[in-house]
């Protein structure tokens, strides 16, 4: 499915469901420290969605067996909370989520550092947000694909950093995963054109290596080939005439 131009009752709910996500995030990302199990921290993630009216859209979705996936170090996406899984000091941890409201989704995500941070994760965390956030200038009804994810790889080349180029961002807002693809690595210029009202999850995942990865016999977990650190930011955002609004920050 290509992602649709939204009418203004999709947005309403999209921009309710990105103000749930934000603030999911943003509590239990408080709660990562060292000794922590990703289980209990999906369990948090389970019980603020209930009180603020959310739907986890991850849960279920392709056999998905949580309502929120979180990646530790070279787990660069989609790792399962388990009860066996406990943070340790100094570790990346990525929490990924996404939220349905009245019927339309949105897909959120933030990486951080449990305890205490090394220069060097804490420079590409630093870095790949700004990757995102550089990102978000070429953003704007007319643009095309490439024009964002030129933005995102000349970030994240300056610094030498690994671009996991096997996924990638991507349309959102009826269903988590919409047509087109927005990768994190490509040429202005080129691409599909956006228009305004159109929502889209634009997700730079950087690592510490080479961006190489393959997918852990879990059957879910999208690990670094050479076990280097990785991490992960993602906003949904809408297009608008002028620029965009971003629907997944507080």
């Amino acid at each position: 499915m290509y992602t649709k131009v939204k009418t203004k009752k999709e947005i309403d709910s999209m921009r309710q469901a990105g103000k749930i996500l934000a603030n999911v995030l943003q509590l239990v990302s408080k709660q990562v420290q060292p000794g922590v199990s990703t289980e209990t921290l999906a369990k948090l993630v389970k019980q603020e969605l209930a009180k603020l009216g959310g739907k986890a859209a991850f849960l279920g979705y392709e056999g998905f067996p949580d309502v929120v996936c979180i990646s530790v170090n070279d787990e660069v996406v989609h790792g399962i909370p388990h009860k066996d899984k406990v943070v340790q000091e100094g570790d990346i941890v990525s929490l990924d989520l996404g939220v349905k409201y009245s019927g339309m989704i949105v897909d959120g995500a933030i990486s951080l550092i449990a305890g205490k941070a090394t220069k060097e994760d804490l420079a590409l965390l630093n870095t790949t947000k700004e990757a995102l956030q550089t990102s978000l200038n070429q953003i704007k009804a007319g643009c095309q694909v490439g024009d964002i994810s030129q933005a995102v790889q000349a970030v994240l080349d300056k610094r030498g950093y690994g671009i996991v180029k096997d996924l990638v961002g991507h349309g959102v807002g009826h269903m988590i995963h919409e047509d087109p693809n927005i990768p994190n690595y490509g040429h202005k210029g080129s691409g599909p054109v956006l228009e305004e009202g159109m929502t889209i999850a634009v997700e730079p995942m950087a690592t510490l290596g080479t961006g190489d990865v393959y997918v852990d016999e879990d059957g879910w977990t999208v690990k670094t080939k050479d076990g280097s650190k990785s991490c992960h930011f993602e906003h949904t955002i809408l297009i608008t005439k002028a620029g965009c609004e971003v629907l997944t920050s507080v």
